[in-house]
């Protein structure tokens, strides 16, 4: 198979910067469309950290490995693409001549999800990729960015009692900053790429924004994109993970402000000192002085507690929901046992690296 001109491809999108911020139900709403593909993302910056294993990608031997461990990942996912198989051989050779990158493989895997189906728009929801924007408009130039906002109070809340990021304030309202940043880098270099949205504003008026976001992807707003209950998919993952559970019902504009039962008064101004400048771009009200400073202290404090909290947060998982914990650590295995690997492969060319013969057999 060989890949047509970008220009003849579904236009690729991006949903930025950070997850907990009302992703699903924007993604599920938009899947009402044939003119729009998003399944479920697959996160691709917990595999990032790997990258470095696999040593120069343009030795074929390692991108073929690279290629056959992402169509692993995609296979080790919570939820399941549905009637799309991937084969590596397939696309490393489709592959081969492109800039070699994960992301690369990611999207022709997204892309062809989205010709399947004759869908003029794909989707990764993979917010946490804000970090690799530059690098995605390299190999897509195409690309747009949906930039969903968030009050940081809410977001920072929300993660903190998922199994996705840290358990602690400190630690996610940095992650939160970090995201925000990054997004705001891409807005001055690209404005014309994102459309920024408040998911406060899509829980007052689902319409308008849904409307919104039609119209900077050039696709069709449909009124059955406003009846969540009729979406299968909403259905499904509604019953496999406690964080997905509202998302097969309308939006509860009062738990715009739950964070207030959720968080501590301390917490509240920590998140507030930190993202003050943030919150007054995007109309949210403070409610301390915001004067209490992320230190050293409090992030070595906050390391401790999340680390403790992690632990207990699995096992209260397990517990809980047995089908939640299991998925979830199939794909946590999964990945560390890519690491093992890796590093195993690759101990013995650490060990021969100062052998001036190897060197310049590498070279």
């Amino acid at each position: 198979m060989s890949i047509t001109s970008d220009a003849d491809r579904p236009l690729p999108v991006l949903m930025i910067p950070l997850r907990r911020c009302g992703s699903h139900a924007l993604r599920l709403r938009l899947n009402f469309s044939q003119q729009f593909y998003s399944p479920y993302p697959l996160h691709i910056v917990d595999f990032m950290p790997l990258l470095p294993l696999y040593g120069d990608l343009a030795d074929d031997r390692n991108y073929f490995q690279l290629v056959v461990d992402l169509v692993g990942l995609q296979a080790a996912s919570m939820v399941k693409w549905p009637d799309l198989a991937f084969d590596p051989v397939e696309l490393f050779e489709v592959l081969a001549d492109q800039p070699r990158s994960p992301h690369r493989v990611v999207w022709e895997m997204l892309l062809r999800g989205a010709e399947r189906q004759g869908a003029a728009v794909a989707m990764d929801k993979s917010l946490d990729c804000v970090h690799y924007a530059e690098e995605l408009l390299g190999l897509l130039p195409r690309m747009r960015f949906l930039n969903v906002v968030r009050d940081p109070r809410a977001q920072v809340s929300s993660i903190n009692r998922a199994i996705i990021h840290d358990f602690d304030t400190v630690l996610n309202v940095r992650t939160w900053l970090a995201a925000y940043q990054a997004a705001d880098r891409l807005l001055a270099n690209h404005p014309d790429r994102v459309l920024t949205i408040r998911y406060e504003d899509f829980l007052a008026d689902q319409q308008s924004v849904l409307r919104q976001i039609c119209d900077f992807f050039g696709i069709d707003f449909l009124p059955q994109m406003l009846d969540i209950r009729s979406s299968p998919e909403a259905a499904q993952i509604s019953q496999l993970s406690a964080l997905w559970s509202s998302n097969h019902f309308p939006p509860i504009v009062a738990n715009a402000d739950k964070f207030k039962q959720q968080l501590s008064l301390r917490e509240i101004e920590i998140i507030e000192t930190a993202c003050r400048d943030y919150m007054q771009r995007y109309g949210y009200t403070l409610l301390t002085p915001a004067q209490l400073p992320l230190s050293d202290e409090l992030t070595a404090l906050a390391e401790k507690h999340s680390e403790r909290a992690r632990a207990q947060a699995w096992d209260e998982l397990r517990q809980r929901n047995y089908r939640d914990h299991i998925l979830r650590r199939h794909r946590a295995d999964y990945l560390a046992g890519l690491r093992q690997r890796l590093q195993r492969d690759a101990a013995p060319v650490r060990a021969e690296e100062p052998s001036a013969a190897l060197a310049g057999e590498r070279r």
